[in-house]
Order: structure tokens, then C-alpha cells, then sequence
């Protein structure tokens, strides 16, 4: 089932969850009632999106359903059933906060301000941030954002690097909120916006789909490095183990490896392999 997230809900339910932190054990009320809830966004391709026939798919989503299916062994219930609810990159967090969503399925880069919201597993991926500009604009660092129209994702550590930066550097620029990141590549492509900041990976499955307007470019540099993971209740010891010991089983069997190829259509790179490699811990 898709469910969207809503804001009043959001908000009852972390009343609620506020005054039992630390106190989380999803497995049990999993079990209890027979339904696992996964948090997933509608615009993050290739890791977490909609699929043409309106599924939740991507690379994330699907470690996450090998997670479902740890749950249903251990818990001997063959029969839970899964539903989906779409996130979006300002309220994933406070979903998780609140047991809104069970566990938070897409590409949640970890911080240490963000663990003191919620507990993360072994990771999942690892990233950066790059910036998609017109062709010819010359914008690949910094010092080229002055001046410019630049937009970002809102609630992400994009937005908090590219605001830091620009504080750092004591630079000018318009940094301009946009919804989501098909609607950031419009806007360049339209010249509403000299360039878009966001995850390289997303940037680039954009340009590799059909409905991104032709002429953009995504620049050579990383602005960043990040690690995503996936998101849970602070405190859920075993929930989180199970999840570590499914993604480390992946890991260990090559699997994931397999997974990834197929959600981005090439061969891990070399860090990806490392990444790997280092968290395919021992059973």
C-alpha cells in the first residue's frame, strides 16, 4: 500500500513518540500489528523514486525489501505485510522520530547532528555533491557560485554545505529553494536557475532519463563526500543488528554488488567496492 506522508499526522504521532524515546522496539510492534512501514522518496532515482508503474523502486528501496524479509523470518510471519509512504527530504527525519515509518529507505546521508534524531545502519552508499549547470556556464567550484542563481533541496546537507561554503568563502550568491530535483533541472535548463547542487548520483541518473530538457552538464568535481545509511528509531538495538547482519550478508554474498549494477546500469566503482568490502562483516 502508498500511503503520503501528512503533516497533522506527523505531528500527533511524535507527541506520542517524543515521551517514549528511547524506549523503541519496532520488531515488536511490528509483529503486533502484522504491518512493517518504509519510508521512501518519490524523486531520489536511482536509489529511491517511483517506478513507471507506480511502484516504489531503486537501489535502497530494494536492500530495504531484503530487510522485510529478515523481519518475516524472525519473526515467523510469512504474512506481514509492507506499506509505503512517501517522504520527502525536510520531514524524513521527524517521520522516523515520530514511528510514522518503521524504517527510512533512501539516500540519507549521516551526520552527527542527524544521529542525535535517529540511529543509522552499516552503510549503504557513498556520494557527493556536484552541481548541473548549462553547457558552456563554467560553474565547477566554489568561487563560481558568486554572484549566481543557485538551487538546492531543502532540509538536505547539500543545502547546509553549499550555505557554508558560501559563508566560508564569504561569497554572494541567490540561493533559491527548489521542490524537488526534476523541478531544479527545469529551472536551469529554462535559465531560471544558473546551476542546481545536489547529490552527483541523482544529478547524473537525471540527465541519463528522458524527461530532463536537453543542454545541461553536470561539472567534473566533487563538492563533498557522504556516506548514506539507512534511518531508524534512536535507542531499537535490535532492530538495528537485524538490519546490520541483512546488509552485511549482501555484502558478503555479492549480491549487493549485483543490485547496484542493476539500479545504475554499470559496475560499482572502486570506492563503492571498498565500501563494501569493509562492512561485509563477518555472521
Amino acid at each position: 500500500m502508498l500511503r503520503r506522508l501528512s503533516a497533522l499526522a506527523l505531528g500527533l504521532l511524535g507527541t506520542f513518540a517524543l515521551a517514549s524515546a528511547g524506549q523503541a522496539d519496532t520488531l515488536a510492534r511490528v509483529k503486533e500489528a502484522g504491518v512493517i512501514t518504509i519510508g521512501y522518496r518519490a524523486d531520489a532515482r536511482p536509489h529511491s523514486f517511483v517506478d513507471a508503474a507506480g511502484r516504489p523502486a531503486g537501489y535502497i528501496v530494494n536492500l530495504c525489501r531484503e530487510v522485510v524479509a529478515a523481519v518475516r523470518q524472525t519473526l515467523d510471519r510469512p504474512d506481514l505485510k509492507v506499506e509505503y509512504l512517501t517522504v520527502n527530504a525536510e520531514n524524513r527525519f521527524r517521520a522516523v522520530q515520530a514511528g510514522a515509518i518503521d524504517l527510512l529507505c533512501e539516500p540519507s546521508s549521516v551526520t552527527m547532528s542527524r544521529r542525535e534524531m535517529v540511529d543509522f545502519s552499516l552503510p549503504t552508499f557513498i556520494d557527493g555533491a556536484g552541481i548541473l549547470s548549462r553547457q558552456g556556464a563554467a560553474i565547477q567550484r566554489f568561487e563560481d557560485f558568486a554572484g549566481r542563481r543557485i538551487g538546492v533541496l531543502s532540509g538536505t546537507t547539500t543545502e547546509e554545505i553549499l550555505r557554508r561554503a558560501l559563508s566560508d568563502l564569504n561569497l554572494k550568491a541567490d540561493v533559491q529553494i527548489v521542490g524537488d530535483h526534476r523541478e531544479g533541472a527545469a529551472l536551469v535548463a529554462g535559465g531560471k536557475l544558473d546551476a542546481y547542487f545536489a547529490d552527483r548520483t541523482i544529478l547524473t541518473m537525471l540527465l541519463a532519463g528522458q524527461d530532463v530538457p536537453p543542454g545541461l552538464t553536470l561539472g567534473p568535481r566533487y563538492f563533498s563526500y557522504e556516506t548514506y545509511a539507512l534511518a531508524l528509531q534512536r535507542g531499537d538495538d535490535k532492530f538495528r543488528l537485524l538490519i546490520d547482519r541483512t546488509l552485511s550478508r549482501l555484502y558478503r554474498s555479492g549480491r549487493a554488488e549485483g543490485m547496484l549494477k542493476d539500479a545504475f546500469g554499470t559496475e560499482p566503482d572502486e570506492m563503492l567496492r571498498s565500501l563494501i568490502a569493509i562492512n561485509a562483516l563477518p555472521g
